[in-house]
């Protein structure tokens, strides 16, 4: 079952990548790099391209989702890290662009802090075979914090948010997203029967909410930065933020670490969010943007 996972693991990371990449395309062919709009999202509904990479993300998150299921998550989490490299290769031939040196030291970062961090967590965690409902409404309320703070930032400064903002925010978002899911999940799968009756609908309400506006922040990562970008925050951030909740607040830390391991984890993961910095500051794609901007402005000044 380990190898099949493995394969599964594989085929979801290029499932990934390539839906990333048609999406990316899609969003900046439809938006020209403006912020999208309510009514470009619905355009991009009726986009092929658009959906057709909703099709294979999805169908990646399936097939990493029983890969998570079938080996253990040391073997598959690393893997999905792959999917930043196709993601940077892929878009790099349909943009014509030549990767610099800054972006290979930058994905090269993301990819061993991440994995990494993967590693060390899972020696140092337990799992939790009991959520109490002081914890899931703790969880609850961040989530509730983190969406009212990222919606207000996406209303306010709409026009000024860059593509890291975005992608931030999507990668905590979705992080909180697959801490409720798992949390939900074990509710539904309660031996005492009861299913739906065990789960609480204000953990529904926050998981939709956080899924709708961390899906508009990727959409609209994809309108102001390359799409290999949405794939490192969303493949660092994500697990980071799942990871920490689990520790602090579901007290998933086994009992005997060293403080050495706590600073391992917090290099590994401080490695890979300087390495999604740097790609949102060196990706060729980024700062082909800004030479383009500058030309426009220096023309209209004359």
């Amino acid at each position: 079952m380990v190898w099949v996972a493995v394969v599964l693991a594989l085929l979801g990371a290029f499932c990934l990548a390539l839906g990333a990449q048609r999406q990316g395309s899609a969003v900046k062919a439809d938006t020209g790099g403006l912020a999208l709009s309510s009514n470009g999202f619905l355009r991009l509904l009726r986009n092929p391209r658009w959906v057709f990479g909703l099709l294979l993300l999805c169908a990646g998150m399936a097939m990493n989702a029983v890969a998570l299921v079938s080996a253990p998550l040391t073997v598959v989490q690393p893997i999905g890290a792959i999917a930043l490299v196709i993601t940077t290769i892929v878009n790099a031939k349909d943009q014509d662009l030549t990767i610099n040196r800054p972006t290979i030291v930058a994905i090269a970062a993301c990819v061993t802090g991440s994995a990494l961090f993967v590693l060390l967590a899972v020696n140092v965690t337990q799992e939790n075979h009991h959520v109490s409902l002081d914890d899931e409404l703790t969880i609850v309320l961040l989530l509730a914090l983190a969406v009212g703070l990222f919606g207000t930032l996406a209303v306010m400064f709409k026009h000024r948010i860059n593509a890291f903002v975005y992608i931030l925010g999507a990668g905590v978002l979705f992080g909180f997203v697959a801490v409720l899911t798992r949390i939900i999940g074990k509710h539904l799968l309660d031996p005492n029967g009861l299913f739906l009756l065990n789960v609480q609908w204000y953990s529904v309400v926050a998981l939709v909410a956080a899924g709708g506006l961390g899906s508009w922040f990727v959409q609209s990562a994809y309108s102001s930065g390359p799409p290999d970008l949405v794939i490192a925050g969303l493949t660092v951030i994500d697990p980071i933020v799942g990871i920490a909740i689990g520790i602090v607040i579901l007290g998933e830390l086994r009992p005997d670490v060293h403080a050495v391991m706590a600073i391992a984890m917090g290099t590994a993961a401080s490695l890979a969010i300087v390495g999604v910095i740097a790609l949102s500051r060196h990706h060729p794609e980024v700062t082909k943007r800004k030479k383009d901007a500058r030309k426009a402005v220096g023309r209209a000044t004359r």
